[in-house]
């Protein structure tokens, strides 16, 4: 039945009793909204969203792109040209500005739309109760009188009125600015409480640090408080990385120097060979325009966002751009087991009573199987009490839908639910008979979960589940199979625990205690005096694609560690399966806390498994490592790696089962939390970064080449081979074509056979020096030679120039083709075929060259002339000539030895130690 019209309350709901603000809602606590009321609501109250940020228009980005020096550098040289007459070089002075701020302002647009649907991809969700049963729903489609359900690890959706709460604490730094997680009740408060003070409310965007809560609904989107001060959330990730500052702030250096160049050559050119000043003046301005690369922050960019949109295509969603080259530069993953090593699909296999072991069939979450007992007979009462402490100890619930099961709530939880059923046991029943009345959820600090339950003749009973050997020091007696108990001998029940581990299960204890008067509470202190159910033993099996990509890190030298809060034993057998090592060297939690911070880091590399850890080893972990000089990638789901993911170079989350806490700690999020997709995302950072260094190498060298062409005309007393607007020609013409091209390079072969690039390497390498210099020398004679072609040809100067002009454009792409492989030879077939991009820039800048020299208008304007075929073959033949030299350069310099980075690009690396993270 739909509730009657909405009516304002005239009480804040924080200082309403909980029954109360709920009525005020029209809203059962119980049942929550019916599907068509929540619906009705929706389209009153609207999304429960904040508007988007403003967003620049294109005017503005346009304008943007002219805000630094160079570009202003750029204007006023057109302006002085302008004004000295010279108005075709201020002409093509100008298009260089206007097609560098055009690139500019389509690949912000675009970097922007990228992220944009990428966070789209990470639309948070919230657990409610419609119509009487749990339900998972987008945050969006939250509506006042909701009734909504919080765990730890959670981000509030809404404002909400608390109407239950057990040990909640809500981590409320977002609005009030306190360090410490609020304590929260049902409580009401004065109407004119401080915030920070109502502790019966919950507010949308704050964390939930511990504990369980239900609230209803009180405010969505701009009602609520965070509403308010929405400007202190969202907004698009800035797309400044640490490499791009790297760029910029070599780029200015760069600009730096070609003005001291430029201000030196102007004086030799008038001092010296007795130019015009107006004529020096304009020559040496083209020079500088040539020689800095005023697109490359641009390229670097679309290369970054490219490597952006590839990751996402591999389930790697990137929430913050210096993610992508960080990546490149990982030398030791710290990886989950739980989903992301393993499948994430847990089932109860072993059941361990005192009257002995029992198996349990199927496999994952369909409740579909039997319990055989090891040895034959059938499974006594000690099993189905087991069982049955699994099914009522329990948060989770089970569903099937499109001819599979599913759990909301704990995998593990989830695979209890089916091992019930498969006991004999009938849930609904259970849960009448014995229905809940208090919980202690499970958290970390304590490593237990425990719930009361009243018994139908009076009394109530205790139900306990949790680590092993937290529910043993809990017990005094065991359960036998016929019903009564006996002391309990732990050594023996501890080496079962091993024993079950051994084999690679999960362990989890089970016990309980009958309490002879009603009691409604559990008591502060942990519970004490339990009979052990018994142990049960769950397995998850390794992914196979885990394997594989445990292999490929070995390979490129990527050390992988498993961090898990599972038994050492359990987590030794997983890792020997997944190929971290052969004998893994596993070291639990209590064995770090004996390990001081000087003597961690060795211990950290020689490891490959760390076992019952918490949140405050995984940081001491990452950290260690971090001292060695390792770039860490680190995974997590839950609140409690929120620490570490920040601390790591890369922080990744899971996707499916990770918080909203995680995910907002990340750098990354896993779509579909598969190990697999980490490495994928690793091999596209290096594929990104090698990229990158190939844009520079191309861009660096080939203006290089043009410069020294020039000044060495200038210095020696040659004619000039290339007009001022003829080298700004060059400049426009091929930065949009060439040297975009670059950026959209597939991997290279052996790519993940590499060892990670050093963290802080520099930014061009010995090898990049090496070639910068060598290039800019082979394209300043072979433009000489031209110069020298023409005048033994008779050709006039304009005709000759207007052949030096294609010569140097196919000079660039013949070094294109050999810097498309930086560490492998580019005299295959695969090079010469290229890919689609190359070949419709080369197509695009063939059918300028051909504009260039051949329409009258271009004629004109840049003083070109028409070339016969026979010498303008002479271009091609130079471009293939300098790729074989350099090519045989590149072979000779891997035979040599003298640069790390051509050596043993082929031959497979050992890993360093292996490694993987989370409380798996």
């Amino acid at each position: 039945m739909p509730f009657p019209a909405d009516t304002t309350p005239p009480t804040p709901p924080h200082a309403l009793p909980p029954s109360h603000a709920a009525e005020a809602q029209r809203t059962d606590v119980r049942h929550g909204l019916a599907a068509d009321e929540a619906a009705r609501r929706l389209a009153a109250h609207g999304p429960n969203a904040l508007p988007q940020p403003p967003r620049r228009g294109w005017l503005r980005r346009f304008g943007a792109q002219f805000a630094n020096a160079l570009i202003g550098f750029l204007l006023v040289s057109a302006a002085i040209a302008a004004a000295l007459g010279h108005w075709i070089d201020a002409a093509v002075i100008v298009a260089v500005v206007l097609v560098n701020a055009i690139v500019g302002v389509l690949q912000e647009g675009k970097a922007e739309a990228a992220m944009n649907a990428l966070h789209d991809m990470l639309t948070p969700h919230a657990r409610v109760v419609r119509n009487g049963a749990q339900q998972v729903v987008d945050v969006a489609s939250l509506v006042p009188g909701d009734v909504v359900l919080l765990e730890a690890g959670d981000r509030v959706p809404a404002d909400l009125r608390l109407v239950h709460a057990h040990a909640l604490r809500i981590d409320e730094a977002l609005l009030t600015g306190e360090s410490v997680a609020a304590e929260k009740s049902t409580a009401a408060v004065a109407a004119d409480a401080p915030l920070g003070d109502r502790a019966g409310m919950a507010f949308s965007g704050t964390l939930v640090a511990a504990g369980l809560g239900r609230g209803v609904v009180t405010a969505t989107g701009l009602g609520t408080e965070i509403g308010r001060i929405s400007a202190l959330l969202g907004g698009i990730a800035p797309l400044t990385t640490p490499l791009l500052r790297q760029v910029n702030r070599f780029g200015r250096q760069l600009t730096a120097s070609a003005l001291v160049v430029a201000v030196l050559l102007f004086l030799f050119a008038v001092l010296v060979r007795g130019y015009a000043w107006v004529d020096a003046f304009i020559t040496v301005v083209a020079l500088a325009v040539s020689f800095v690369p005023e697109g490359l922050p641009a390229v670097i960019t679309i290369t970054l966002a490219i490597g952006v949109q590839r990751m996402a295509a591999r389930q790697a969603i990137v929430r913050q751009l210096p993610a992508v080259e960080t990546l490149g530069a990982t030398s030791v993953i710290c990886s989950d087991k739980t989903g992301t090593l393993t499948r994430n699909e847990m089932t109860c296999r072993r059941l361990v009573t005192a009257g002995g072991e029992c198996l349990a069939s199927g496999a994952g979450y369909a409740p579909v199987g039997t319990l055989e007992r090891v040895g034959g007979g059938e499974p006594g009462g000690d099993a189905r009490m087991l069982a049955r402490v699994g099914l009522l100890c329990n948060d989770a619930a089970l569903a099937e839908s499109d001819d599979q099961w599913h759990v909301t709530g704990d995998p593990m939880e989830g695979a209890l639910l089916a091992l019930a059923i498969k006991a004999g046991l009938n849930p609904q029943a259970e849960h009448a008979a014995h229905p809940r009345s208090d919980v202690v959820p499970f958290d970390a600090a304590h490593r237990y979960m425990a719930t009361l339950h009243a018994l139908p003749g009076g009394g109530a009973l205790l139900m306990v589940k949790g680590a092993p050997e937290r529910v043993l020091a809990m017990c005094t007696g065991v359960l036998l199979e016929g019903g009564a108990t006996s002391p309990l001998a732990k050594a023996d029940w501890l080496a079962r625990i091993d024993q079950v581990a051994a084999g690679g299960e999960r362990v989890l204890g089970f016990a309980y205690r009958h309490l002879p008067q009603p009691v409604e509470r559990i008591d502060a202190a942990p519970p004490s005096g339990l009979t052990l159910a018994g142990l049960i033993g769950f397995i998850d099996p390794p992914r196979p694609e885990a394997v594989a990509a445990v292999a490929d890190c070995r390979g490129a030298g990527i050390a992988v560690k498993m961090i898990t809060g599972d038994h050492a034993a359990t987590a030794r057998a997983i890792a020997a399966q997944l190929g971290l090592a052969p004998d893994p060297v596993v070291v639990t939690g209590a064995e770090l806390d004996q390990v001081d911070d000087a003597a961690l880091p060795a211990l950290a590399q020689r490891a490959q498994v760390f076992a019952r850890t918490s949140p405050e080893h995984k940081l001491r972990v990452v950290r260690a490592l971090q001292s060695q000089g390792a770039v860490v990638a680190m995974t997590g789901d839950g609140v409690n790696d929120a620490p570490s993911l920040k601390q790591a170079d890369v922080g990744i989350a899971m996707g499916q089962k990770g918080t909203e806490a995680a995910k907002e700690a990340a750098q990354i999020v896993l779509a579909d939390d598969d190990f697999a997709s980490i490495v994928a995302a690793v091999s596209e950072g290096r594929v990104v970064y090698d990229n990158i260094r190939k844009v520079l190498a191309w861009t660096l060298a080939t203006n290089g080449g043009e410069v020294m062409a020039v000044a060495s005309a200038l210095v020696l007393g040659l004619t000039l081979p290339l007009t001022t607007a003829q080298v700004l020609w060059i400049n426009m013409a091929l930065t949009i074509t060439l040297g975009l091209v670059l950026a959209f390079e597939p991997p290279e072969d052996g790519v993940m056979r590499r060892p990670p690039r050093p963290a802080r390497a520099p930014l061009l390498s010995p090898f990049m020096v090496w070639r910068l210099a060598l290039v800019s020398v082979l394209f300043a004679l072979a433009i000489h030679f031209v110069m020298a072609w023409g005048q033994a040809r008779g050709l006039a100067l304009e005709a000759t120039r207007t052949l030096v002009v294609n010569a140097l454009c196919a000079l660039e792409v013949g070094y294109l083709f050999s810097v498309r492989y930086l560490h492998a030879s580019s005299l295959t077939w695969r090079g010469a075929r290229g890919t689609p991009a190359v070949f419709h820039a080369i197509l695009a800048v063939l059918v300028l060259q051909l504009a260039f020299t051949y329409t009258p208008w271009m004629q004109a304007l840049f003083d070109t002339r028409a070339l016969p075929l026979s010498d303008l073959l002479l271009a091609p033949v130079l471009g293939a000539t300098v790729m074989l030299l350099l090519e045989g350069e590149k072979a000779l310099m891997r035979r040599l030895g003298w640069f790390d980075e051509l050596r043993g690009a082929e031959q497979p690396l050992a890993a360093q130690g292996g490694c993987a993270s989370t409380s798996g």
